[in-house]
């Protein structure tokens, strides 16, 4: 697969999800693109969990993100912060190194600026610790885009901007 694409939100109706899908939907004549939006069912990492083995759902994922040449990352912000759940992902990954040297576009999707800035600074400084490849950073904001019953439309400049950012996220690879 060619880009692996997560929802950092808990919400299963979350906008975050519903932007990857409108990105899938848009963009997967280009590229094949799969839109994973399981990770709030992760248990809770714990280095005791490593020794114990890894559950079978975090084994599945875990393979597919190293199988995926790259990754789009979507996520609100949560108190000035990424979401939980997403942090919980990451901590699974960080023993293991399916991030490593992997190109990754972090996206923050937020109702309104400034929102989103600090949880991008905290996705960033985590996937520095990973050793992702991060080839761009992307906040995007509702504004940005229309919503209408659970799905979301990218206008056209928006479109654009979402369409060179995946170039840079391919053109890596």
């Amino acid at each position: 697969m060619d880009i692996f694409c997560l929802s950092g939100s808990a919400s299963p109706q979350s906008s975050n999800y519903y932007l990857l899908k409108a990105i899938e939907k848009s963009f997967g004549d280009q590229y094949d693109i799969e839109v994973y939006d399981k990770i709030r069912e992760f248990e809770l990492f714990t280095p005791q969990r490593l020794q114990e083995g890894i559950p079978a759902d975090i084994t599945t994922f875990k393979s597919k993100l190293a199988a995926a040449k790259s990754v789009i990352i979507a996520t609100p912000e949560y108190s000035h912060n990424i979401p939980a759940v997403l942090k919980n992902m990451l901590e699974w990954c960080t023993h293991s190194g399916e991030l490593a040297d992997k190109y990754v576009l972090p996206i923050t999707f937020t109702p309104k600026e400034p929102r989103g800035e600090f949880a991008m600074q905290s996705l960033l400084m985590t996937l520095q610790t990973l050793k992702a490849k991060v080839v761009s950073q992307f906040p995007l904001y509702k504004t940005d885009v229309q919503e209408e019953h659970q799905q979301i439309i990218l206008p056209d400049e928006t479109r654009e901007m979402i369409s060179e950012s995946l170039k840079l996220l391919v053109l890596k690879n």
